[in-house]
């Protein structure tokens, strides 16, 4: 009806049961995968490029789960990492 087609947007790096709870998964893969949807569902082109803005600029800043961890870097959990995500995203869009 809308002329497109239907799409699911996933990170695809599995279920990771052997961490679930611990709060140190890297959310940063659901949050592009969101982006991408913002951009090719919702035409929300605008959003999108803020919402990948706001995860580089965080990779930027030094930011980083225990899974992408670089000398001097700071190591987050699951939740700082998506405050940090949104901070960004929140002052991008000001």
């Amino acid at each position: 009806k809308t002329g497109k087609r239907k799409a699911m947007y996933e990170p695809v790096h599995g279920s990771a049961p052997d961490i679930a709870g611990k709060g140190i998964a890297n959310p940063i893969a659901m949050i592009a995968s969101f982006a991408m949807c913002l951009r090719y569902s919702f035409n929300m082109v605008d959003e999108a490029t803020k919402l990948e803005a706001a995860i580089a600029n965080v990779l930027d800043k030094g930011i980083r789960t225990a899974d992408i961890m670089a000398e001097g870097s700071r190591q987050v959990g699951t939740s700082e990492m998506g405050d940090a995500v949104l901070s960004e995203f929140k002052a991008l869009s000001a």
